[in-house]
């Protein structure tokens, strides 16, 4: 017996392996032996478990909360002009994470609710830019969700719980501080219902959307697939409460200036009616949204109760858009200049140049996003030949360059899709 303890296994203990199909076999005392894929195992498993031991639970004293005015003064750095969009999220943000702290420290006679958002707005404006600059700046989970992907239970698409799931991967499955974040949701207006009336059909798209996600923007438990729901039936879900989240929501509502319009004129009969129609802007008619024009767009009203704070962003002049170039530190000039200096060139752009590709964004319609889509093909040629030019130093962009480059790159395409 002595002699047969002695002799080597000539197998893994742990999968039963046999010695010539593994690259390794480590023995130990007696008759114990392991292969070098179950050590690889082994040490997944180990490290795995003492990652989820030392995550850190998130400590809402280190949430730095600054007064209104400062979250302004951050907002300003990043987003050009819209002052009363600015102030209505500070003053949110600020009254939630008061909250919040006011909830942890102790339990009082006077619970406060939450204040989620809803940002109204058209494309290009800095919706989701608001809502980036602000989870940044706090140091809190933030996760973007496109709400026109969403759809009830057992169709096709996802589940209204995946917008939670998005938020967890952000907080890296940190479950205590996802329950302290910020969800964005994008695209809100698409999940309008398609009438004013309560549908007589199935609209799993729209209103059956707006109910399932009533329960999240409120405040309970939710169970959440980690992995996503119908790919990973089977998984283990995930209990995250959402009283503590904040949902900021955003849409273009494209077509509720005609429901504003139709309001504010209404009983415009006599002398009065007249001088009031003459003070309406029309031009910036989203200045005058309402929560009853969602109910009339098609957000249901538990919905739009469920979205206190109601706020909206001003369509972009020229003068804005010139700013949006140069001022933010993260302007597109900046970028673009950063990107050549990568490659030890220095780039210069002439006022005139950087007129007018304001111009031919206003021309076109295209908004902040725009500016970056017209300076891709301003600059395409010139980052596609300079990197091989050793001996080009400086790139100066004059109107004239300007001009020839998108008239080849830019306008071509417009003049062709036309």
């Amino acid at each position: 017996m002595a002699g047969k303890r002695n002799t080597p296994p000539t197998y893994c203990s742990f999968c039963g392996r046999p010695e010539h199909q593994v690259a390794h076999l480590l023995h130990g005392d007696g008759d114990i032996a392991i292969c070098d894929g179950c050590v690889e195992r082994g040490y997944e498993i180990v490290h795995k478990e003492q990652k989820e031991k030392a995550k850190p639970e998130l400590n809402l004293d280190d949430i730095k909360l600054p007064k209104p005015h400062e979250i302004k003064k951050l907002l300003d750095q990043y987003v050009i002009g819209q002052d009363d969009a600015k102030k209505y999220l500070s003053v949110a943000v600020y009254n939630h994470y008061k909250r919040v702290k006011q909830k942890h420290e102790g339990e009082d006679e006077v619970e406060l609710e939450k204040s989620n958002i809803i940002l109204v707005g058209e494309t290009g404006t800095g919706k989701t830019l608001l809502a980036r600059t602000i989870a940044r700046m706090l140091h809190v989970p933030f996760a973007i969700v496109d709400a026109t992907v969403l759809t009830e239970a057992g169709y096709v698409g996802e589940d209204v719980e995946s917008i939670l799931t998005r938020l967890l991967q952000a907080a890296d499955y940190n479950i205590k501080a996802a329950e302290k974040g910020i969800v964005f949701i994008d695209e809100i207006d698409k999940v309008a219902r398609k009438g004013d009336n309560p549908s007589i059909t199935r609209d799993v798209s729209g209103e059956g959307v707006q109910q399932a996600m009533l329960k999240l923007l409120e405040g309970s438990i939710v169970n959440v697939p980690p992995q996503g729901g119908r790919k990973h039936p089977d998984q283990k879900m995930t209990a995250v409460n959402t009283k503590d989240i904040l949902f900021i929501a955003g849409g273009a509502f494209e077509g509720i200036q005609k429901i504003i319009a139709r309001r504010v004129n209404v009983n415009s009969i006599g002398y009065a009616a007249q001088e009031k129609r003459e003070r309406i802007d029309r031009s910036n008619l989203l200045q005058y949204i309402s929560p009853a024009d969602l109910r009339q767009f098609g957000l249901i009203p538990e919905i739009v109760g469920r979205l206190p704070v109601l706020t909206h962003l001003e369509p972009l002049d020229s003068a804005a858009l010139r700013r949006i170039l140069t001022e933010p530190k993260n302007a597109i000039v900046k970028q673009y200049k950063k990107l050549f200096a990568m490659d030890k060139v220095s780039l210069e752009i002439d006022d005139d140049a950087l007129d007018y590709i304001v111009e031919k964004a206003v021309e076109h319609k295209l908004g902040a996003r725009g500016l970056r889509s017209i300076c891709e093909e301003l600059m395409m040629d010139a980052m596609y030949e300079l990197p091989e030019n050793e001996k080009a130093k400086t790139l100066r962009v004059t109107k004239a360059y300007a001009e020839e480059k998108l008239l080849k790159n830019f306008e071509g395409k417009v003049v062709k899709a036309a």
